[in-house]
């Protein structure tokens, strides 16, 4: 077990916004609160999926919410531990540890947050690999964990409790509509899980991996250095496209932000054209036929820095670089893909092909 530093924060917040794959929610504000916590004395336990107890009871917890709306919607502050508080008196369980749901974007931070405030530690670990924009959409519900009971709450003092519903699928359909009348974002903690299950089902070592990956880029930008070659190297990922952002659509439905963008490629890859869809996060890239798509990650920087552009804040006229990543095997089996596949997002025809590993 070590304990998270500020160091780690930042580099945390650069590394979850690249494997958010352009959703999970901008970082920044929550790497500042999580680094305000540490400036507190607050110590932050990061527990490796090995050093979990069988019987530990482990609590998944997250924003929920399309990103676009917490550019301008901040968090009160306590909206994750009065969820946490919420379901640990529903179940009468003391929670031992929080996980992230998702390791992208700012839902990296959440369970960091959280578990300050509840002096408890932080998994390293996630549902995802990634970012998606669906509750259901974790390798937790995918391996047969039930999300509810599970409590919701906003920064004005509202909590809801969600004891018991139909399905995963309901359980997303009936939170959302909540978060909609929220307002657009809410924090979620979902049903306890014991610690057997969560070294089954989670995907080991994303916290260390995003730590890892935002120090690269940290580091390639104090020395000058490319920090996408860098990523591509780390993640045995694909450098797809420098290109410049020539066509934007994007719109919030049903609390997601979704759209489009085109690209027309620049330097080295002029001459070329590609599209991007996006519910959130980046689902495919398009030239010549989809090239890559969910699961793996399809990832927007900035050409220069190599930072991640999220969704929410991509425009007309950036310049950037496509990457492609592989996601972990546990999104790759016949029972994930149909969940997180093409097909579960609509992206009719498309035939999943795995980028190497």
């Amino acid at each position: 077990m070590r304990y998270l530093n500020e160091a780690d924060i930042e580099a945390l917040a650069v590394g979850a916004a690249i494997l958010g794959t352009g959703g999970g929610g901008n970082p920044y504000i929550g790497k500042l609160r999580c680094l305000q916590e540490l400036r507190r004395g607050r110590q932050i336990p990061l527990i490796g999926l090995d050093e979990l107890a069988d019987d530990a009871c482990i609590v998944s917890i997250g924003g929920i919410g399309a990103p676009i709306v917490s550019i301008e919607k901040l968090e009160e502050g306590n909206e994750g531990l009065r969820a946490l508080r919420a379901l640990e008196a529903f179940s009468g369980r003391r929670v031992d540890a929080l996980i992230a749901g998702e390791i992208g974007g700012g839902n990296a931070l959440e369970p960091i947050l959280t578990a300050a405030a509840a002096g408890i530690g932080v998994v390293d670990g996630d549902g995802m690999g990634r970012a998606f924009p669906e509750m259901q959409m974790t390798t937790f519900s995918i391996y047969g964990h039930r999300s509810t009971p599970a409590a919701l709450a906003d920064e004005r003092g509202n909590v809801v409790l969600f004891e018991h519903t139909a399905s995963e699928v309901w359980f997303e359909k009936l939170a959302r509509s909540t978060v909609v009348a929220m307002g657009g974002t809410a924090v979620g903690a979902e049903a306890p899980m014991r610690g057997v299950y969560v070294k089954r089902a989670a995907i080991p070592g994303t916290v260390t991996q995003a730590i890892r990956l935002g120090g690269l880029v940290l580091g390639a930008n104090r020395d000058h250095r490319n920090a996408i070659d860098l990523i591509c190297a780390e993640e045995r990922g694909i450098h797809l496209m420098d290109a410049k952002i020539v066509d934007l659509q994007r719109h919030l439905r049903g609390g997601f932000s979704v759209g489009e963008l085109a690209l027309e490629g620049i330097d080295k890859h002029a001459g070329s054209r590609a599209r991007v869809a996006f519910q959130n996060e980046f689902l495919s890239f398009e030239r010549d036929g989809v090239e890559v798509c969910v699961p793996d990650l399809v990832v927007i920087l900035d050409v220069d820095s190599g930072h991640a552009i999220t969704t929410d804040v991509l425009r007309y006229g950036q310049r950037v670089a496509v990457l492609g990543l592989p996601c972990h095997p546990l999104l790759r089996t016949p029972q994930a893909l149909a969940v997180v596949g093409p097909t579960a997002f609509g992206l009719e025809g498309v035939e999943y092909r795995p980028l190497a590993r």
